[in-house]
């Protein structure tokens, strides 16, 4: 069951939101997918009492009253241990209070009711750890369901949360929403409240929702961003570039037909020096995940994942001047393409190069050899990451095959568009959320109580 019908019903009271929890609360703890760390029960229980309380009392719990839903295991939840996927972080210190979104999210009626695993530091599209396991994707779980906020779309993707937050810096949302076939929103950077996350690029973090449909997704984003996401222009017909290049490579046939049928007519483009972009994201990236840990990895660099340590010891390793110069570049690349792109409001791109991967093979092939997963399955959202716009990935129709999906990458002022064509796309049957969700445990649960 979707979030804003289950606020709805809890409002009218047709279900208690501690019900809703108990339920949310079950379906977590029968994970089968690796995508849990932690069940929050008590914290639940309480939450959703507070809910009925405030609704007995006449009074209005929120926009999302005892919707229950998860974060990726580096957003602060007081009271415990802020891990970020690693095994030594388990002692840490508690958290003195909850992430920003967190609250926000808590003064709209929403209720936390689990942590949800992900790549180490969040180093890798694929979310394989080695502390707490390599997440299953619930369309076939004999394969990765992307990373690095794997386990908050696995957790949707098997119908036992309605929605999620992930965390996205160069792709991490997006890479885990097109393999699981999901709604998954990076928004502009900076434009969500990070504080109270664990940080690994500050240059590109970013946090943002999976959901089922845009309806939920659009009321979550408001809710974090603290207001509504309006569209001045919704009178006004929606420019759209495709985007060519590297884009119409290492793409699968399905969306390439896909971004052809959504906007026939649209010019293709291609984004200036867009190799050398994503070569200048790596790198930054590793600078500042590397400089982030070169304390802890000087103390411990034996406590780190053995595939996360060597990425993180490179970085620290690369020359100031190298990442200053990446820095200015960044500044050159992005006026030249906020320029050159102003005349569109939404550009179209595969949001990755293929389906899920298996998880005993986890390879994928670009330029026609093999390649990591866990570092290539974001070739097409990294680029898109270094220049600060928003991204939504959104899920193919594509009932009886592996989820795929693409970006709507909005351009500075169009996020309400962005939201706008999506719709567009939904009501041209090209996209939309497809099983497992249709079975799932919670929604059937949550379904027979009201």
């Amino acid at each position: 069951m979707n979030a804003c019908a289950i606020a709805a019903a809890v409002r009218r009271g047709q279900v208690s939101a501690l019900a809703v929890a108990e339920c949310a609360i079950a379906a977590c703890g029968a994970d089968s997918h690796v995508a849990v760390t932690r069940v929050l029960a008590e914290r639940a229980r309480d939450a959703a009492a507070k809910v009925d309380a405030t609704i007995a009392a006449g009074g209005d719990p929120g926009p999302l009253a005892g919707v229950p839903y998860g974060v990726k295991d580096l957003f602060d939840v007081a009271g415990l241990p802020t891990t970020a996927g690693s095994a030594f972080r388990r002692e840490a210190e508690p958290a003195p209070q909850d992430a920003s979104a967190i609250r926000r999210l808590a003064d709209a009626g929403a209720v936390l009711v689990a942590t949800l695993n992900m790549d180490e530091f969040a180093y890798g599209f694929a979310t394989i750890n080695s502390s707490y396991g390599t997440t299953r994707n619930p369309h076939d779980p004999s394969r990765l369901a992307g990373g690095s906020s794997g386990g908050s779309a696995a957790i949707v993707a098997s119908g036992a949360l309605s929605f999620s937050l992930g965390s996205d810096t160069n792709g991490s949302i997006r890479v885990p929403a097109s393999l699981c076939g999901l709604y998954g929103l990076k928004p502009a950077h900076a434009s969500l409240p990070l504080d109270g996350t664990f940080a690994f690029a500050h240059s590109f973090d970013d946090i943002g929702p999976f959901a089922t449909n845009l309806g939920d997704l659009a009321l979550i984003w408001e809710v974090l961003l603290g207001r509504a996401v309006a569209d001045d222009g919704a009178a006004d017909p929606i420019r759209v570039a495709r985007l060519g290049g590297r884009f119409r490579q290492n793409a699968d046939p399905a969306q390439l037909a896909a971004i052809d049928a959504a906007a026939p007519d649209a010019p293709l483009v291609e984004l200036p020096d867009i190799a050398k972009a994503r070569s200048a994201a790596f790198l930054m990236t590793a600078y500042e995940g590397g400089h982030l840990h070169r304390d802890t990895l000087a103390r411990d660099a034996m406590a780190y994942d053995p595939a996360v340590r060597d990425r993180l010891l490179a970085g620290a390793l690369l020359p100031d001047a190298l990442y200053e110069h990446a820095v200015r570049w960044r500044g050159e690349f992005n006026a030249r393409l906020r320029a050159r792109f102003a005349r569109f409001d939404v550009l179209l791109a595969p949001a990755t190069p293929c389906f899920a991967p298996s998880i005993a093979d986890p390879r994928i092939e670009i330029d026609g050899a093999l390649s990591p997963a866990r570092a290539d399955l974001g070739i097409h959202t990294q680029p898109i990451t270094f220049t600060g716009l928003p991204s939504l990935c959104v899920p193919l129709k594509r009932a009886g095959q592996l989820p795929l999906g693409l970006q709507i990458i909005g351009m500075p002022g169009c996020e309400a568009r962005m939201l706008r064509f999506a719709v567009m796309l939904e009501e041209k049957g090209l996209t939309g959320v497809t099983a497992p969700i249709a079975g799932s445990t919670f929604g059937a649960h949550v379904g027979e109580l009201t």
